[in-house]
Parts: structure tokens; C-alpha cells; sequence
């Protein structure tokens, strides 16, 4: 007889050898003393938890021919236990369900269960990996799983029962098998050891357990690679077999990272290389590390839910008392953050030894400062010096002069004042959050035209250049909303390309302002207009209120000279900015002077006669009285 693995070997023949599957075993062993066998079984679990094997224990329970009816502990010796135990059995069919995919073999399946059992008493039918049929071959399968033909029983195993039907699962007993457990893995293969006379340390044996993660198989099939070992077997020859780290390397960077100490860090990590092992892998295994270090920290008398030694436990153990938590998840951080670098990575020791320099504590403080948010600013309140006396004057002489102070010239950027010596200094205090210091920001020092340049530039290219070539600028600010006022044309695409950037718009204003921002747009005219204010000629101009008319952008259309004039000076000007025709100097599409069109000193009907004649030109015409008015009135806004 040829080799035979351990896993085959050593693989369970009753209910009674299931390791760590006690409550699935008894249950099945009274289903078969009484007699109350189902027409359709589902067993779940991880890989090598004994799902496959228990399939074969049903069948051969079911038709040892050692006994007249079905019994949970079957002889083994019998002709149908050998042919059902070497997989020849003609009445026991196991397919595997990822080369039988279709819904024909089902049929075909289907088709065979109508006939009577050749020579067992039941025909069982096992399906290995069930989550990998088809829904038309799940579906096909549904009536016979519900009312399947006499004597014939189907057992369906799967490591993935979230893609079998819910159907299919409701018409079978299902089974959850869990993984080995630690303790009785150890047992099982010390005494596979044992049989064997395999050499090994118990040490090295709960590392197999360990490393298994609770399947079985894979714990049989790593002993018996570590058995073709010469010598004593012991824990470092398991770790170099399984090409992980061993973990005193691994607990020696951790002392090197607690430590802060960057050159024993990086020696460390390059004798691990060195010696094989991938960039990829220290990672990994380091990970696994912080994971048991946050175990030792929280939970110090579980040392089972961790792959490691009693000695490598204990110097674990002790490095997390060094260690404080917030430490710990930012190192797990680093390292999950970093995997995708260090494997798309050419140079991927390079990106290792960088990671790895990341997890000192005095590199995680820096990184926890900048990661701070910013502080949230808020503009300072710029408070005007008050005078120890202010002259007042009479309320009977309205042509009196008003008393000169730095807050009679108001501008949008607020200019430092130049403090007397006999006046008392009051210090600038900031804004505080609350909702009511913010009721009128323009009116607490906001530079309107610098803030808009300051949102330009955080925007997307295509989306400034959207917003410079409608000539936008901002009219008002508060502490909600923004009022964006747009000096472009007055028509639906317009509109519609200014609504689809809105939200780019009010994302940026909330990063740049620290606060959510409402964004409402509104047409204005295609430069700011000037307001006029026609002074009553009884009235005298005063040298103190009176001043020349102040013009705001190049393009504004000439005053006449016959009306008298004065601008405003007690208007606040925080609201007014620079004509936006000066961000763009090189646009072709700025709109002309209505100068230009040539309707100045037409009367209505020559006026209405000419764009006629040009729209039957073919020229496109601007029938819009507010663009050809030649007054200087303010347009009124139409809001979007």
C-alpha cells in the first residue's frame, strides 16, 4: 500500500471520533437510535471541521449491514462500509457541486433517486460544496429535497451557506459545525504524534494548533510535513516551515518600537529579511502581533484567542503594560494603511523599513498634532478706539458737522486705527460661536472681493472659470448663507450651470469658513453699480458728508452732469467688490458696453424698427430694456 497522509489516515469513522463537534454527534447518534431520519441534511462550517466526514458516518450508519437498522456506531468491516469508506458504494453517490454545476446533472441526480436502492437500505446522495450549484439547479432541486422518493436521505455540506437558498435551507435539518477548539486539537494531535513517533515539542504541537485556526486537517497536514523533519521538532522549525516570522523576531521589533529606538529598528527588520522572508509578510505577521498585543493589554488571562508560546505570551504580556492603548490602534492603523503600498510597491523593503519607522511613539505623536483639525477661524472684531470726549452736535442744526472717528469711513477691509493718547485702548476680541455675533459678518472686518478670490482658488479649474466667466462676486454674507451675485447673462442655460455648481460651491465655502454655508445666486448688472443720491438743492453741502462720486468699476456709464451728486458715505462698502471683468482680461466673451450696440438718443420705435431689422439679418438681437437703459438706477435682482 502506497503512502497515505495523515489527514486520510487519521480521518473519523464514527460519531464517537468527531473532535470538538460533541453536540452534532450526539444529536445525529438519537436521530438514527429512533429512527427519525430527514430526507435532507445541510452541514456548515469551516474547512476541515469534519463536515465531509460526518456525511460518510451518516451514510455508513445507515447501511451497515452489521446491524438490521440504522445505528450511530457502524462495524467498519462489513462489505458496504469498506465500499462506502473507498467511495465505490453504488447506492451512496458523492459529487462535488463546483464540477456539477448545472441544472442537467441535478436532473440527471433526480432522475436516479426514483429507483429503489441496489443493496443498502438507504441511497444517500452527498453534495460537497452546494453553494456553488446554479438558482435553475437549486430550483430543480427544491421538490425532491421536500419530498424526496422512500428511502433516500441528502446530505448537503458547504463553508459558504450565505449563498444557498433559503429555500433549499428550509427544507433540510442544518447542522453549524464550529471550529476545533484549541485544547481538544492538541490533544488529537499529540496523539496522532504519538502513533507516529513523531519527535516534537508540546510547545511546538499547540503552535500547529494554533496556526491552524481551528481546522483540523490543516493541522494534520502541517504535521505531517514537519514528521519528514530530522530531530527533535521545535517551535522555530514550525515557524520557518510555515514561512512566518518567528515570533521572538517579531516581539524584538516591538521592543525596538516601544523603545523608540529607529537603528535597533531597522537592523532588526533587515536580518528578518535577510533571511528570507517577504516585506509583505513582516507585515502581516507584525499586524497579527499588534492584534495579540491589544489582547495582552485588555484581556491578559486569554492567551488561548492567541498563536503563541507561554514564553512568548509572557514577554508579550509585559511589553502592552508599556504600552498605552491609543499607541496600539494607531500602530494597527499604520500598518493596514500601509499593505497596499508595500504590494503594488517596486521597492517594497524601502516602504517596510518606512512603515515601520512610522510606528515609534515619538513619529505617532507627530502625526496625531497634524492630524488635528485646524482651529476654526474667525474673523477678529475690529472695535474702534473710544475717545475719553466726543463732540456732539446739535440736533436743531442738521447742517452741523459730524463728529470725525475712524468708524465714519467704512471700507471692507478693516484699516488699524491710530489710537490718541488720551484715549482709552480697548483690546480686539474675536467672535465667539455663538449664532448671534454672526448676524451680519460683513459687517465685522470680511474682505468680500479677497474671500471670493480665496474661493476661486480652492475651486476645481473648470469651475472657476465657470464662475469668472459670469463675472460672479459676493454681495452678502451671514452666518448661514451667502448671496453670489452674477453679472453674466440673464437666460436659463445660465441659471442651469450655475445650479449644477452649486454644490461645488457651498462645499468650498464650508472647508474655507469652518461652517455650513447656504450659496443663493442672484442677477445683478455687469458691474456693480454706483448709487445716486440726488441731494435737495435748500440743502447746503457739508465738506464733512459731501464727497466726490466714487466710481467702483471701469465700465460704468457716464453721470450726467446736470444732477448734482454725492455717494453715500455713511453706506457700508463691504458689500461692494471690484469689477470681476479684472479676473479675466483675456476672455474673448466679456460682454460689450452697452455703449456699443448704438441705441443712445433712439427713441423707442427706431429702436424696436432696427432690432427687427437685425433679427431678420440673422443677427441675434437683446430685446432686454434692463441692458440698454441709460439710467443708473440699481437692477433689480431676479433670484435663482
Amino acid at each position: 500500500m502506497g503512502y497515505e497522509p495523515l489527514h486520510h489516515k487519521y480521518r473519523p469513522q464514527l460519531f464517537a471520533d468527531l473532535v470538538g463537534q460533541e453536540a452534532i454527534a450526539h444529536t445525529l447518534s438519537n436521530a438514527l437510535n429512533t429512527g427519525r431520519i430527514a430526507p435532507a441534511y445541510l452541514f456548515t462550517g469551516a474547512r476541515g471541521t469534519g463536515k465531509t466526514s460526518s456525511a460518510r458516518i451518516m451514510a455508513k450508519s445507515l447501511n451497515c449491514l452489521s446491524s438490521d437498522s440504522p445505528t450511530p456506531n457502524p462495524c467498519g468491516k462489513c462489505e458496504l462500509c469498506h465500499s462506502i469508506a473507498n467511495g465505490n458504494a453504488l447506492d451512496i453517490t458523492e459529487i462535488d457541486a463546483a464540477s456539477n454545476t448545472g441544472v442537467d446533472n441535478i436532473r440527471e441526480l433526480i432522475e436516479r433517486a426514483q429507483f429503489a436502492p441496489v443493496r443498502a437500505r438507504f441511497k444517500v446522495y452527498i453534495i460537497d460544496e452546494c453553494h456553488m450549484l446554479s438558482t435553475a439547479a437549486f430550483n430543480a432541486l427544491l421538490k425532491t429535497l421536500e419530498e424526496p422518493p422512500d428511502r433516500v436521505t441528502f446530505i448537503l455540506a458547504t463553508t459558504d451557506p450565505q449563498r444557498v437558498l433559503p429555500t433549499i435551507i428550509s427544507r433540510c435539518q442544518r447542522f453549524d459545525f464550529r471550529r476545533i477548539p484549541l485544547d481538544a486539537m492538541v490533544k488529537h494531535l499529540g496523539k496522532i504524534a504519538a502513533n507516529e513517533n513523531i519527535n516534537i515539542q508540546i510547545e511546538a504541537v499547540t503552535l500547529v494548533a494554533q496556526i491552524a485556526q481551528g481546522g483540523l486537517r490543516d493541522a494534520e497536514s502541517l504535521l505531517d510535513q514537519l514528521s519528514l523533519l530530522d530531530g527533535e521538532i521545535t517551535v522555530e522549525a514550525v515557524w520557518d516551515l510555515v514561512g512566518s516570522v518567528p515570533e521572538q523576531d517579531l516581539l524584538s521589533l516591538i521592543e525596538a518600537i516601544a523603545s523608540d529606538h529607529s537603528t535597533q529598528l531597522i537592523e532588526y527588520v533587515r536580518r528578518i529579511m535577510d533571511r528570507g522572508r517577504e516585506p509583505l509578510i513582516v507585515l502581516q505577521n507584525l499586524a497579527n502581533v499588534y492584534r495579540d498585543l491589544l489582547i495582552a493589554k485588555t484581556a491578559s488571562d486569554r492567551s488561548d484567542l492567541v498563536a503563541m508560546t507561554s514564553s512568548g505570551w509572557e514577554r508579550l504580556s509585559q511589553l502592552a503594560r508599556s504600552l498605552p492603548i491609543p499607541n496600539i490602534l494607531l500602530g494597527q492603523q499604520h500598518l493596514r494603511s500601509a499593505e497596499l503600498q508595500i504590494r503594488n510597491s517596486n521597492q517594497p523593503r524601502l516602504w517596510l523599513e518606512v512603515t515601520l519607522m512610522g510606528l515609534l511613539p515619538s513619529a505617532q505623536s507627530a502625526i496625531a498634532q497634524s492630524s488635528q483639525p485646524a482651529p476654526v477661524f474667525t474673523p477678529p472684531r475690529n472695535i474702534a478706539p473710544t475717545p475719553q470726549f466726543t463732540p456732539q452736535a446739535p440736533k436743531s442744526n442738521p447742517a452741523a458737522p459730524l463728529p470725525t472717528t475712524p468708524q465714519a469711513q467704512p471700507s471692507a477691509i478693516a484699516q488699524p486705527s491710530t489710537i490718541e493718547p488720551n484715549s482709552t485702548s480697548i483690546a480686539e476680541t474675536p467672535i465667539s460661536s455663538g449664532i448671534d455675533d454672526f448676524e451680519n459678518i460683513a459687517s465685522v472686518g470680511y474682505d468680500l472681493e479677497q474671500l471670493w478670490q480665496n474661493i476661486l482658488a480652492m475651486l476645481p479649474t473648470p469651475t472657476k472659470y465657470v464662475f469668472i466667466q459670469i463675472q460672479a462676486r459676493i454681495l452678502t454674507i451671514d452666518s448661514g448663507s451667502v448671496k453670489v451675485g452674477l453679472g453674466g447673462n440673464r437666460d436659463e442655460t445660465t441659471k442651469n450651470i450655475v445650479v449644477q455648481k452649486r454644490p461645488e460651491l457651498e462645499d468650498v465655502f464650508a472647508k474655507h469658513l469652518q461652517r455650513p454655508i447656504k450659496v443663493m445666486f442672484t442677477f445683478v448688472a455687469a458691474s456693480p453699480p454706483t448709487e445716486v443720491v440726488p441731494i435737495p438743492s435748500h440743502l447746503p453741502v457739508s465738506p464733512a458728508i459731501a464727497s466726490p462720486p466714487i466710481s467702483v468699476s471701469p465700465v460704468n456709464r457716464p453721470i450726467p452732469q446736470s444732477a448734482p451728486i454725492v455717494a453715500a458715505a455713511t453706506e457700508p462698502m463691504a458689500n461692494v467688490a471690484p469689477n470681476p471683468v479684472s479676473l479675466e482680461p483675456a476672455l474673448p466673451n466679456n460682454p460689450p458696453p452697452p455703449q456699443a450696440r448704438g441705441y443712445v438718443g433712439m427713441s423707442e420705435d427706431d429702436r424696436v424698427i432696427k432690432n427687427i431689422a437685425e433679427l431678420f439679418n440673422g443677427q441675434i438681437v437683446d430685446l432686454d430694456d434692463e441692458a440698454t437703459s441709460e439710467t443708473t438706477t440699481e437692477v433689480t435682482n431676479q433670484d435663482i
